[in-house]
C-alpha cells in the first residue's frame, strides 16, 4: 500500500512528459474529492498547472493556492445539498429486507442524482465558462467518473481523460471496462458473501445484481440525454466512460477480491492511506 502514491504521483506526472502540464479537473464532491485533493497538491508542487472547475455549492470542494477554482452557479441550497447527501448514505446503508433496502437506496440515489444532474445542466449551458475551458488548450482531463459531467467535457474537448475512482453506483464501470466480473465468482457489495460460495448463495449473488439494471437506468439516463444534446450526437454514459484513457483505481486487492484488468488499469489502494482523516 505504501508504494501506490508515489506511483499514481508518477503517472500523472507524465502528462506532458519533460515539461509541466495543464490539468482539467472535475471531481466528484464528498469523500472522493478529499483523495483527488492530496493528489492535485502534489502535482502543483511539481510545476503542473491545475483548474478546477466546480459549483458553487459544494461539500468539501474549497479554493486553494494550490489551483486554479472556476465555479458556477446551481439553483440549490447549502442545505439542499447536505439532505441529498444524507438521504443517500443512509439509503445505501439500510439493514433489513432486500426489496426495502432497494427502495431507501432508489429514493436517496434519486434524490442524489438530481442535484448532479442540475449541478451538469448549468455548467454545461454556462457559455462563457465552456468559452473558457475550449481556449485553455488543456493536456488532459482529470475526473472522477460519479461526476459525469467530466466525461461529457474530455469528449467535447477531445482530450484524453483518466479516471480517479473507486467505483460506479450500479456497477456500470465494470461493463465500461470491459473485464469479466462473473457473479459467481465476485460477491456483490453488501451481499455479506465470499468469494466461497455454495451454489444457492452464488443464485443468490446473481440475483442480487437485477436491481443495478433499474438503478443504472435512473440514475445515469438523465446524463446521456444530457450529453446527448449537448455533444449533438447519440450518446451514453457508458460510450463515454469507455474512452478513458488511464483508470486509477482506488482499491487494493488486499481488501477487495481479485478480479481481472486491462493494462491501462491502476489499483492504487494505498493512496487514500497517506494522511489519517481521507476516508476510503
Amino acid at each position: 500500500l505504501s508504494a501506490s502514491p508515489p506511483l499514481v504521483l508518477l503517472l500523472l506526472s507524465l502528462l506532458g512528459l519533460a515539461a509541466a502540464g495543464k490539468l482539467l479537473v472535475v471531481p466528484a464532491d464528498g469523500s472522493h474529492w478529499l483523495g483527488m485533493r492530496e493528489v492535485l497538491d502534489s502535482l502543483r508542487q511539481k510545476g503542473h498547472e491545475v483548474v478546477v472547475v466546480a459549483p458553487e455549492v459544494t461539500l468539501h470542494i474549497k479554493p486553494s493556492k494550490n489551483f486554479v477554482m472556476k465555479m458556477y452557479s446551481v439553483p440549490f441550497t447549502q442545505e439542499e445539498l447536505e439532505k441529498a447527501f444524507q438521504a443517500f448514505f443512509h439509503g445505501s446503508f439500510e439493514e433489513g429486507w432486500v426489496l426495502k433496502r432497494f427502495l431507501k437506496m432508489y429514493t436517496g440515489m434519486k434524490t442524489l442524482t438530481d442535484c448532479w444532474v442540475t449541478s451538469c445542466e448549468q455548467l454545461l449551458q454556462n457559455k462563457e465558462l465552456i468559452r473558457y475551458l475550449e481556449e485553455s488548450k488543456f493536456d488532459a482531463v482529470l475526473t472522477d467518473p460519479v461526476a459525469t459531467c467530466g466525461l461529457i467535457l474530455a469528449e467535447h474537448l477531445s482530450l484524453p481523460s483518466m479516471y480517479f475512482l473507486r467505483g460506479v453506483p450500479c456497477g456500470l464501470d465494470l461493463d465500461a471496462r470491459l473485464c469479466p466480473s462473473p457473479p459467481s465468482y465476485v460477491p456483490g457489495v453488501f451481499t455479506d458473501l465470499t468469494d466461497h460460495m455454495t451454489f444457492l448463495q452464488r443464485v443468490k449473488n446473481l440475483l442480487f445484481e437485477i436491481p443495478n439494471i433499474f438503478l443504472c437506468d435512473f440514475a445515469f439516463q438523465p446524463y446521456s440525454k444530457l450529453a446527448s444534446e449537448f455533444l449533438q450526437q447519440n450518446v451514453t454514459v457508458q460510450d463515454l466512460l469507455r474512452k478513458g484513457s488511464v483508470w486509477l483505481l482506488r482499491l487494493d486487492f488486499v481488501l477487495d477480491y481479485p478480479r481481472p484488468l486491462m493494462p491501462n488499469m491502476i489499483p492504487i489502494g494505498g493512496a487514500n492511506c497517506a494522511h489519517k482523516e481521507l476516508p476510503q
